[in-house]
């Protein structure tokens, strides 16, 4: 199920909810259990929860159920977590999407150069849809600012080019370690400024999922500065539009990060530690500059095109993604949120889910109707 409307509110019943409002209600009180586990809440409103079971959500499809389970086994299955032996920069247990969405989204992939930056060009095996002739998307691939190019950027390529009749561009742009901040932004604007010598900039579109969410967030910032057109549409997938926000993620550090990586919270670090230390492609940096943390600019994001943001409520994003969301709408921006119920970080890498279906034609439909616009 998806929504454009936020915030969402994580279904855990205190006891004095239970025994207050919601007994007014005869459905509701009569699905509670008898004695509900106390809660207690210190002064500055942490609230210590009792253990819990926290079954599939029920807005979930049998398959996505299913989906849900295997992934929580594979995080908690080292030998899954190794590099496949066919794409050596994608996850063992990721490796059966990929054949997948070769089979469901046809698609001719071809390696090149794109202003100095290597790039794999993803082009529907009948060709470019007609009305998409003057049309293009750039992919910039998840991965945590180290990996997955071959991988996640196929994953995030092939639907919105097999299915959506798009000629997509995946960048290979500069990651950690071996490079710094901003060398990403940098490919990113090199690859940009090469595709405006063959396209309008309002046709074209951007997107990226994780790290590849937050640098498409990162491109338009640096494109504002550095006298580059803004393109036509975006898309921050999996991410919040902040550097900061991948550690300090809010209420989903501790709750989406539990129920959809099967790990530990994920708390701040102590008072004086660098938010990203070596050899992370981040480090040494400041994360509230605008180039790496558009959010902190309002100046920035009013002039943001319009931009789709996707996540769940079990990914640890989603806090920050409903944030950056808030912040965007606040600036001005055009800017359209959906939320799947029940579902993790980069849920729709696999496409033998139904929502993951869901949400590849809401991408499409997104740049359908906004590329070209301005």
């Amino acid at each position: 199920m998806r929504t454009t409307s936020c915030p969402h509110r994580t279904l855990l019943k205190m006891g004095a909810v239970v025994g207050g409002a919601l007994a007014f209600s005869p459905l509701l009180a009569s699905a509670q259990p008898t004695t509900p586990a106390p809660a207690s809440v210190e002064e500055d409103g942490t609230v210590h929860l009792p253990a819990m079971a926290v079954p599939p959500s029920s807005f979930l499809s049998p398959q996505a159920k299913a989906y849900l389970a295997e992934h929580l086994r594979a995080m908690r299955t080292p030998r899954t977590q190794k590099p496949s032996t066919t794409v050596p920069d994608l996850p063992a247990y990721m490796s059966g999407y990929l054949v997948s969405a070769r089979a469901l989204f046809p698609s001719t992939e071809t390696d090149s150069t794109i202003g100095g930056v290597p790039v794999t060009i993803f082009t529907p095996r009948g060709g470019v849809a007609k009305d998409k002739q003057d049309r293009v998307l750039v992919n910039l691939h998840g991965g945590g600012f180290a990996s997955c190019f071959r991988g996640c950027g196929a994953l995030e390529s092939l639907p919105l080019s097999g299915q959506g009749g798009y000629k997509v561009v995946s960048v290979d742009y500069r990651q950690g370690p071996r490079y710094r901040f901003p060398a990403a932004s940098e490919d990113v604007a090199a690859v940009y400024t090469e595709l405006l010598k063959h396209y309008r900039a309002e046709n074209i579109g951007i997107y990226g999922c994780s790290a590849g969410g937050l640098l498409t967030a990162m491109s338009v910032a640096w494109f504002q500065t550095h006298g580059l057109p803004r393109p036509g549409a975006i898309g921050i997938f999996c991410s919040g539009l902040a550097a900061t926000d991948i550690v300090n993620g809010g209420d989903a550090n501790y709750l989406a990060m539990t129920l959809g990586e099967a790990r530990a919270p994920a708390t701040p670090p102590p008072a004086g530690t660098p938010l990203f230390p070596e050899p992370s492609y981040l480090a040494g940096t400041d994360p509230t500059d605008p180039m790496m943390s558009p959010r902190y600019s309002s100046d920035i994001l009013k002039k943001f095109p319009p931009t789709l943001i996707i996540t769940g409520t079990r990914a640890m994003e989603y806090d920050a993604a409903i944030y950056g969301h808030r912040q965007l709408v606040k600036a001005g921006a055009k800017a359209e949120l959906h939320v799947w119920n029940g579902l993790f970080h980069g849920f729709f890498y696999n496409p033998d889910v139904p929502e993951s279906r869901e949400a590849d034609q809401v991408m499409i439909d997104f740049f359908d109707k906004n590329l070209g616009r301005q």
